[in-house]
C-alpha cells in the first residue's frame, strides 16, 4: 500500500508518500481500506519528531480515518467486510489501508458521507472525554474554547449547544468569529483586539464561566484561572503558548477551581473503547438529527500531506483538513 512516510523529522517537506508493507491485524482489529483521513496538530508534532507514536503504534501519522471494512480479526463480532465506518487511532491514518481495534470503530453517523465522517472520531473522543466525562459539563452552565474556528473548536460549539450550555470562544480573525457565530457561538472574542479576561467577566455578572477548554497552555494559564467562576473546571489539552509558567495559585483554593489535562492518542485501548462507546451514545444521535454537522475547510490528495501540514500551521483554515488517498 502507499502511505505517507516521517522520512526525517523537520518540516512540512520531510513527508513523502511512499509503497511500504499493509499492515497485519490482530485477533481484535479490524483492517480498514481508507476514504478519507484528517489533520490532528499532533501530526505535526510527530513530524518534528517531538510526539512519537506510542509503543506498537503505526509509525505513519494520522489519528483518525474513515472507509470500507476489509478484513476482521477472529474475535471481531460486531463489524464486518463491507461495513462503512469511522475509527479513532493510534497512528497510520495517512495511508491507504489501517489496522484498527475493534472497540475503537464507529459507524458513519446518518447522513454523513464516508469521507466527511473522518473529520469526526478525534476531535468527538477529546471533546467528550475531556468536557462532558471530566469536566462535567452541564446544561445551563458556560463553557468557554480557545481556538473557537479549529477542529476541536468547531465541534465543541456544537455539541456544547445541543446539550444546552451557553458557550464563548477566542480567535484570532472577524471571519473565523462569524464562523464560530455562525455554529451557534455565543460570545465570540477577538484575543488579539480583546482582552478576553475582561469579556468573560462583563458576559458573566463579574461571575466567570463554568468550564474552559484550552489548547494553549502557559501563555493562558493565569488568564484562564482568572476567567474561571466559582467551582470551575480547566482543562488543558495543548501547549501552542509553551509549558512552563508561573502562576498566581491563590484563586485555586478561593474559587475552589480544578485543573485537568489529558491526551488521548497514549490512552489504553479498553480506555479509548469506553470513550468511544460513549461518543456513539451520545454524540451520534446529535449528529443524525443534524445538529452537529461536519465542518471541513479542504480536501486534499494524500500526495499532498507537506501541504495540508502547511495550511494547518499558517493557522488560517476554519474547521478540519482532509486527506484522501
Amino acid at each position: 500500500m502507499k502511505a505517507v512516510v516521517i522520512t526525517t523529522p523537520g518540516g512540512p517537506e520531510v513527508l513523502q508518500l511512499q509503497e511500504v508493507d499493509d499492515p497485519h491485524i490482530g485477533d481484535d482489529e479490524v483492517l480498514v481500506r481508507v476514504e478519507a483521513t484528517a489533520l490532528n496538530r499532533a501530526d505535526t508534532l510527530q513530524r518534528k519528531g517531538s510526539y512519537p507514536p506510542p509503543k506498537g503504534a503505526s509509525p505513519y501519522p494520522g489519528l483518525e480515518c474513515s472507509g470500507t471494512i476489509e478484513s476482521v480479526g477472529k474475535n471481531v463480532s460486531r463489524w464486518k467486510v463491507g461495513d462503512q465506518v469511522c475509527a479513532l487511532l493510534a497512528g497510520g491514518g495517512y495511508a491507504e489501508k489501517v489496522a484498527v481495534p475493534a472497540g475503537q470503530v464507529l459507524p458513519v453517523p446518518p447522513g454523513i458521507s464516508l469521507k466527511d465522517a473522518a473529520s469526526f472520531p478525534e476531535v468527538a473522543c477529546t471533546v467528550w472525554s475531556t468536557v462532558f466525562m471530566m469536566s462535567r459539563l452541564s446544561k445551563g452552565e458556560t463553557f468557554l474554547i480557545h481556538g473557537g474556528s479549529s477542529g476541536i473548536g468547531t465541534f465543541a460549539i456544537q455539541i456544547a449547544k445541543y446539550r444546552g450550555s451557553r458557550v464563548f470562544v477566542t480567535a484570532g480573525s472577524e471571519e473565523k468569529l462569524a464562523f464560530c457565530k455562525d455554529l451557534g457561538a455565543d460570545v465570540c472574542i477577538n484575543y488579539k483586539t480583546e482582552d478576553f479576561v475582561a469579556r468573560v467577566k462583563e458576559e458573566t455578572g463579574g461571575q466567570g464561566v463554568d468550564v474552559i477548554l484550552d489548547c494553549m497552555g502557559a501563555s493562558y494559564y493565569q488568564k484562564n484561572l482568572d476567567s474561571l467562576n466559582f467551582d470551575g473546571r480547566l482543562f488543558i489539552i495543548g501547549f501552542q503558548g509553551g509549558t512552563s509558567t508561573q502562576a498566581d495559585l491563590r484563586a485555586l483554593v478561593a474559587k475552589r477551581l480544578t485543573v485537568q489535562g489529558a491526551g488521548l492518542r497514549n490512552r489504553s485501548i479498553e480506555n479509548k473503547a469506553l470513550i468511544v462507546s460513549e461518543v456513539e451514545n451520545n454524540v451520534w444521535p446529535a449528529i443524525a438529527e443534524g445538529k452537529v454537522k461536519p465542518v471541513v475547510y479542504k480536501y486534499l490528495p494524500l500526495s499532498e500531506a507537506a501541504e495540508a501540514h502547511r495550511v494547518m500551521e499558517s493557522s488560517q483554515h476554519i474547521g478540519k483538513i482532509l486527506l484522501v488517498p
